[in-house]
């Protein structure tokens, strides 16, 4: 943070908990231009975030974060703002992330509770209010893979026929995930954006929230980043998802269409997540991101096997990691 901003920061976080010098401790990394403070005052702990305009914009999370404590969801409650600055105070909600506690004996528990404040979320859903993750928004997620994966850190270049069998896996992709109920989708609903709380669990990272795929969520949670877990037990998983979505009345692809409905939807998050972490580690000097992308490219081997339609988009991933590693460009 420049020396400027951070004596800015200062001076309000100061102001408004009326401390002459708070201390700001770093509290969190983040992917994206945000940074995470925590200070206290009064026995109190608060969370200051600095997203710094114009690269940032709180007003998305101030909104959202209504939204879900609307529903029902323990999201941070924002306690003071300046937005001229990109300046938010939070409540904080600890410094336990799911990602932290997980392990196998404690999951179903701490996923169970994760389920339950899924669906207050998706229950409380209405057209109109985030942004639609429509066609545009899901292909230009796509499309950081060949750009910034491929292009960026294979090094590769795609011929015309490889760039016909990535869009057309793509557009399978996207029509299923449009065909499918919509819903609110917060967008990174991992163990990692999840705070042991109480209640539990507390949600944070939830600014680019939209209205869209009702798998997508779901998904996020089972399919995650940083951590994997057997295949039957992600099923199993999907399974409770699918009963507690059904007894809450929620709209889901028919019994026939919902496996391939979540398969498909990873395999859109899978790619666009490749891609992102190439983004975030050639434009903004994050390369460890990327130590994680034989997870999810593990997870499309494993799920796009299943289905003969992506054969060809299999294959070509093979193809350019094989030339990604013998320096060939073309």
């Amino acid at each position: 943070m420049q020396p400027d901003r951070q004596q800015i920061l200062v001076e309000w976080v100061g102001h408004t908990l009326e401390v002459p010098s708070p201390l700001l401790e770093p509290a969190s990394t983040d992917a994206s231009f945000r940074r995470y403070f925590r200070t206290s005052a009064g026995g109190r702990s608060y969370i200051v975030m600095d997203a710094p305009p114009p690269q940032e914009d709180c007003r998305p999370f101030v909104h959202i974060a209504a939204l879900f404590r609307e529903a029902g969801v323990h999201a941070p409650t924002v306690l003071a703002q300046d937005l001229e600055h990109g300046f938010l105070l939070l409540e904080d909600l600890g410094k336990q992330t799911y990602l932290g506690v997980l392990d196998a004996a404690n999951a179903d528990a701490l996923f169970d509770a994760a389920l339950d404040a899924l669906i207050l979320w998706q229950r409380a859903s209405r057209p109109g209010v985030l942004p639609r993750y429509d066609r545009a928004l899901l292909h230009r997620e796509l499309m950081y893979y060949p750009d910034w994966y491929v292009a960026r850190e294979l090094k590769l270049e795609l011929s015309s026929m490889e760039i016909t069998i990535l869009q057309d896996a793509f557009k399978r992709l996207e029509d299923s995930a449009l065909a499918q109920p919509q819903v609110y989708v917060h967008r990174d609903y991992m163990p990692r954006n999840l705070m042991l709380s109480e209640p539990n669990p507390g949600v944070l990272d939830f600014q680019d929230a939209v209205y869209g795929p009702v798998t997508y969520d779901a998904v996020c949670l089972f399919k995650d980043a940083f951590i994997s877990w057997p295949e039957e037990r992600v099923q199993e998983w999907f399974s409770r998802y699918r009963e507690k979505a059904l007894k809450a009345k929620l709209p889901l692809p028919d019994k026939q269409d919902y496996t391939r409905a979540m398969d498909w939807m990873g395999m859109q998050r899978h790619l666009k997540v490749i891609g992102i972490f190439g983004r975030i580690g050639h434009r903004d000097g994050k390369f460890h991101y990327l130590k994680d992308v034989p997870r999810f490219l593990a997870y499309l081997r494993h799920t796009g096997s299943l289905y003969k339609e992506f054969t060809p988009l299999l294959k070509l991933l093979d193809t350019l990691e094989k030339r990604a590693e013998a320096g060939v460009i073309a």
